[in-house]
């Protein structure tokens, strides 16, 4: 039988010894110890491992609205060097996606623009237009838990609950977890002070603003028998809260929680300030609480460096990670801190059982032909000049690595090779390699 493509005596994580991959139509149809033959034959060296595809649950890539900072072609790009073959993006562009028309738009932006696989997350509307919405199959709907009151937060619960009981669906709810009130008096506080750093940003949204938010989503989601994610849970009293939890919730760490703390505001400034803020190193989370339960979430969120430059209360939150956040892990790896297997499993295997993503996240016959190729030996440093991304820096500039990944492919396309991109004119060409997929 001829493939269409086969990737040569490969390892493969989770299976020992080297094997063929035969991919037909953009599918694994074929793993096997024995020669196969196809079109287009890839090589690996004896340095790479091939990855289940890469899924980042939680990026931003700004389009419509605000696509001077980024867009959905730069984005996937981005993803694509980064090794993630499909990402899941947030609501809050401009206009906000939460209406049925917002969203088939994004779909039409997506499909024309990435190069990767992508899913789109809902915000929250009255109740009649996310039924509406309901038809296009969100990942979830999402909620900022920062900008509502108690009262808007039960309405909202209480709305998913009966959305998925009179449409039988199970649309789970992601939260950013910041108590709304707690952040208005601590900033409040913070900003009469007769002067400012930037690490007063980490005081006025507080662990404990987390903490407490956490504990409220718990009740909802018991309260209402629904089923949640916490996105960028960043401190080890909130993640002991969800760990006790009996709900059906799951979590995502990002790069910059674990890696960073809020000293990083006293060399880096600005740079390193996002919602919710980096933590207080007896506060954080950190390598040592990654777990086969959790989930690792970029929150790429990328902004000029002019608006990341405006002051401690007017300068934009958000970090980009998609290009540095594999790097960093593998990193990890090769110092036997973290192991290759657990790293695909939370990087691809878990998002894709947690948001219903078919046919992705592991590599078996049958599956999306989503496949992420490292070099475990490769070493250098992280340059930010580099990066696909609009956003040209990053807290993680002159960190040195040793792991990088070497090609993305994306049903069975090779998108990414050696840090180039392959199809980065694909918003010209019209030609369509991704997928929009849903839950």
């Amino acid at each position: 039988m001829l493939f269409d493509t086969v990737l040569r005596n490969v390892k493969i994580v989770n299976m020992k010894g080297e094997y063929n991959i035969g991919i037909n139509e953009g599918k694994i149809s074929k793993i096997s110890k024995l020669k196969l033959e196809g079109e287009k034959l890839i090589n690996p060296g004896e340095s790479e491992v091939v990855l289940p595809g890469l899924i980042d649950p939680h990026v931003h890539f700004r389009d419509p609205g605000l696509t001077y900072k980024e867009d959905f072609h730069t984005g996937s790009m981005s993803a694509a060097n980064g090794g993630f073959t499909t990402v899941i993006d947030m609501p809050n562009t401009k206009p906000l996606t939460n209406t049925y028309k917002n969203f088939s738009e994004k779909i039409k932006i997506g499909e024309k623009k990435s190069i990767v696989n992508f899913g789109l997350n809902s915000g929250f509307n009255t109740y009649e237009e996310m039924c509406k919405i309901a038809e296009l199959k969100p990942t979830s709907f999402k909620i900022f838990m920062d900008l509502e009151s108690d009262s808007s937060l039960n309405e909202k619960f209480r709305d998913l609950r009966r959305l998925n009981t009179e449409l039988g669906t199970s649309f789970l709810v992601s939260c950013h977890c910041e108590n709304r009130f707690i952040v208005h008096e601590n900033t409040y506080y913070q900003k009469s002070k007769r002067e400012n750093q930037s690490i007063d940003y980490s005081y006025a949204r507080p662990s404990e603003a987390e903490i407490v938010s956490i504990k409220q989503v718990l009740d909802l989601i018991r309260k209402y028998d629904l089923k949640a994610h916490i996105c960028h849970l960043s401190t080890v009293k909130g993640l002991k809260e969800v760990l006790k939890s009996p709900c059906d919730v799951s979590y995502e760490f990002t790069p910059h929680h674990i890696y960073l703390d809020n000293t990083y505001f006293n060399s880096l400034g600005n740079m390193v300030k996002t919602n919710p803020p980096l933590r207080s190193v007896n506060d954080k989370i950190g390598l040592k609480n990654i777990n086969p339960e959790c989930i690792i979430g970029t929150d790429h969120a990328p902004h000029t460096i002019n608006e990341k430059n405006l002051g401690v209360w007017d300068s934009k939150p958000g970090i980009g990670n998609l290009e540095c956040v594999l790097p960093l892990l593998l990193t990890e790896v090769n110092k036997g801190s973290l192991s290759l297997e657990l790293l695909a499993k939370i990087m691809s295997e878990n998002p894709a059982k947690r948001f219903h993503l078919e046919n992705k996240g592991e590599i078996l016959e049958g599956y999306d032909a989503d496949l992420t190729i490292v070099n475990l030996k490769e070493s250098g440093v992280i340059n930010p000049e580099t990066f696909y991304s609009k956003a040209k820096y990053s807290p993680f500039k002159n960190w040195t690595y040793t792991g990088k990944p070497t090609m993305t492919i994306v049903n069975g396309e090779v998108i990414m090779e050696k840090g180039e991109i392959l199809k980065r004119d694909i918003d010209k060409t019209g030609e369509k390699i991704n997928k929009y997929v849903h839950s």
